[in-house]
């Protein structure tokens, strides 16, 4: 698939892994370990923005929590309509944007947010538009959180393959996120992986 095509792809996402099936999901311990690392690390007053927010199940729970500067960016217009519907305390207070996270970004201000963060979403990115990993350090000023797959079983790279197929209908990119924002002057600060995914944060210096 070429970048255009994945993008279409999420843009038009219905059923499995639409917007509306994350949100009857709701908050989970991915969203109470995002909220753990941006307290302590960026502030209980930290400005902070999701790539690919969904209908905003994270988001709602640092809501929950006290955080109240908060902002979201995903390429599924519905996104923000379901938000309404199940989170309409987000969607009043939050700033939300409609719009790929590789046209989005570079309309941000330097330092724009304290923390930065994305779940199952950087994963996606095709190679091609891999720059945009340097446009998340570049908005932000403290911290930045993956919570990405980056390969299954024991040894988490499915035997070095670069890519592989959700349901045989769209690539995820295997990447080493550690390697990827170390390379752009970030520090790890956590690394916990997961039965699926790895969460890490990073220390933007």
């Amino acid at each position: 698939m070429n970048p255009d095509e994945v993008r279409a792809d999420w843009a038009g996402r219905e059923g499995e892994f639409s917007p509306r099936y994350y949100a009857e999901k709701g908050p989970d311990g991915t969203s109470e370990s995002i909220r753990s690392a941006v307290e302590l690390y960026a502030g209980e007053d930290a400005a902070v923005l999701e790539l690919g927010c969904g209908s905003g199940r994270h988001l709602e729970h640092l809501r929950r929590s006290g955080l109240d500067d908060l902002a979201g960016v995903d390429i599924n217009d519905e996104s923000f309509d379901v938000m309404r519907e199940h989170f309409p305390d987000l969607a009043e207070t939050g700033r939300f944007r409609t719009g790929a996270i590789e046209d989005v970004l570079p309309e941000f201000d330097d330092d724009r947010f304290d923390a930065v963060y994305s779940v199952e979403t950087l994963q996606h990115v095709h190679p091609d538009d891999a720059w945009v990993f340097e446009e998340v350090v570049r908005v932000c000023s403290e911290l930045a959180i993956t919570v990405e797959n980056e390969g299954n079983g024991a040894r988490r790279g499915r035997d070095g393959a670069e890519v592989s197929y959700v349901n045989d209908e769209f690539p995820l990119y295997h990447r080493d996120w550690k390697a990827v924002f170390s390379e752009l002057g970030t520090v790890q600060l956590v690394h916990e992986p997961g039965e699926r995914d790895t969460f890490r944060a990073f220390r933007v210096v």
